[in-house]
């Protein structure tokens, strides 16, 4: 990379924002021999590192901890004195996770493998240049990777109510007296199974159904686990402000007359696209209040410039950043052709039990299939292993079409955030349900589920009239 002017760097990619996206890229263009400037003016990592994927499963691990010792009792086996947690080491657990990963995100780290960092705020100049700290920056490509951050919605109070978002609550040093959570989708629930296990009393809102994007049948298996743990729900809730109570907590206030007061509010109702001051105009890079508008390339409406993950809308999870990230390589190095795959990224919503989804849901197929479709529901409980850790709520749920081709896969129960991969195979290969009917299961295991429910599709003609008059006309011959 040479220099125009001490202040002007022509590097062949400039990459803005360090979250996993943005790392990847970044990472990968500088091994490949490309020169790259990496601009981030927040945290390395990002916000999965920092405010959401890697603390909230860190605390909802210390919140499974707490409920399976609270079952013990299931297994024969008591814990003398009861479960005690220790609010403040669950968060050091927190913060012990993210500083354990944060080394392999690290400015250093990328400086080591030949980036140029800078930590600063970037904005467009014009089309072709960027302005980050005093340094003018003039790559042969830009790779927006700028990520979301919380939306806060226009509630009359929520304000001075000082809501916590994904990017506040892990700072907290104490448990709540009672969490008041804003949002039903993945991140208000995960946070409610995990407050829920660390013995929190926690009263969720949500304007529709909790995780509305999930097959209707699976996530009543999440609602009904949340209310038997305590949860107090209110779906389809209509909330008209935010109060304060004579102690000064929060207190969500419906349209219908009712109120759910709290010590802590936590507000999780969605994203908006992480686009400010970057002076998108300038460079001429069309966006929506959703995110910045690209093709199935990535590219934006200026053709030198490529957007990932989160700033972009649409599926917003690390793993499709990762994604995006290789993609956007092989098109701004290697000038191919690469476009994005996103039918086949899977979701996880990791609550207890875990909600799990790739493909499309059973009402989603029927708008596209009609009744051709076919559908298997396994449940965990015919499952030996499910059986012998009493894990055995949930099902897994999958959808194929007429000749067996898989459509999608959803999954609730134990572990389902894994036990979906093989399916996420299936749906990006466009496969049939045999390879999975007839592989060797190891016994016993979770996931022979999988093999059990792609048995399923065989079963009617396998166990048919027309089989046994071929078995027994076999017979006769001796």
């Amino acid at each position: 990379m040479r220099a125009m002017t001490p202040e002007t760097l022509t590097p062949d990619l400039c990459v803005v924002g360090a979250g996993s996206g943005g790392l990847s890229v970044a990472a990968g263009a500088v091994q490949m021999g490309a020169s790259v400037v990496l601009v981030e003016k927040g945290r390395m990592g990002g916000d999965c590192l920092n405010y959401g994927c890697v603390p909230s499963k860190a605390l909802l691990a210390a919140a499974h901890a707490a409920a399976d010792a609270r079952a013990m009792g299931r297994f024969g086996v008591s814990a003398a004195g009861g479960v005690a947690v220790d609010f403040a080491a669950v968060m050091g657990h927190v913060r012990d996770v993210i500083a354990g990963i944060a080394p392999h995100d690290s400015q250093e780290r990328f400086e080591a493998l030949g980036c140029t960092v800078l930590r600063e705020s970037a904005r467009f100049v014009d089309a072709r240049t960027l302005e980050a700290g005093g340094v003018r920056i003039r790559p042969r490509r830009v790779v927006l990777a700028t990520g979301s951050r919380p939306r806060l919605p226009d509630l009359p109070g929520l304000a001075e109510a000082e809501p916590l978002t994904n990017e506040t609550v892990f700072d907290l040093r104490e448990a709540p007296e009672r969490l008041l959570i804003l949002g039903g989708g993945p991140i208000g629930t995960e946070m409610a199974s995990a407050f829920l296990g660390l013995g929190v009393p926690v009263a969720l809102a949500t304007r529709g159904e909790i995780l509305p994007k999930d097959d209707p049948e699976l996530r009543a298996v999440v609602r009904h686990r949340l209310r038997a743990d305590g949860l107090v729900l209110y779906e389809n809730a209509d909330i008209t402000e935010v109060a304060r109570a004579d102690d000064g907590g929060p207190v969500l206030c419906f349209r219908d007359g009712r109120w759910v007061a709290g010590s802590h509010l936590l507000v999780a109702v969605g994203r908006e696209p992480g686009i400010g001051g970057l002076n998108l105009e300038a460079a001429g890079i069309g966006h929506t209040p959703r995110g910045i508008t690209v093709d199935n390339r990535l590219r934006t409406s200026n053709r030198r410039v490529f957007a990932i993950g989160d700033v972009t809308g649409g599926l917003l999870f690390t793993h499709r950043a990762g994604h995006d990230a290789g993609i956007v390589v092989r098109n701004a190095l290697f000038r191919l052709p690469a476009k994005a795959q996103h039918h086949a990224v899977p979701w996880v919503t990791y609550c207890d039990p875990e909600l799990a989804q790739v493909g499309l849901t059973e009402g989603e197929a029927r708008e596209r299939h009609g009744d051709s479709i076919r559908v298997i529901t396994e449940g965990f409980d015919g499952n030996d292993r499910a059986r012998a850790e009493r894990r055995t709520e949930g099902r897994l749920k999958l959808v194929t079409d007429r000749k067996g081709r898989v459509l999608g896969c959803g999954i609730v129960g134990p572990h389902a955030g894994d036990l979906i991969q093989p399916w996420v195979l299936a749906v990006s290969q466009g496969m049939k349900v045999g390879p999975i009917a007839t592989m060797i299961a190891p016994y016993p295991t979770l996931g022979e589920i999988s093999k059990k429910a792609a048995g399923g599709f065989y079963t009617p003609r396998l166990f048919s009239a027309g089989t046994r008059r071929l078995v027994r006309a076999l017979a006769r011959l001796g």
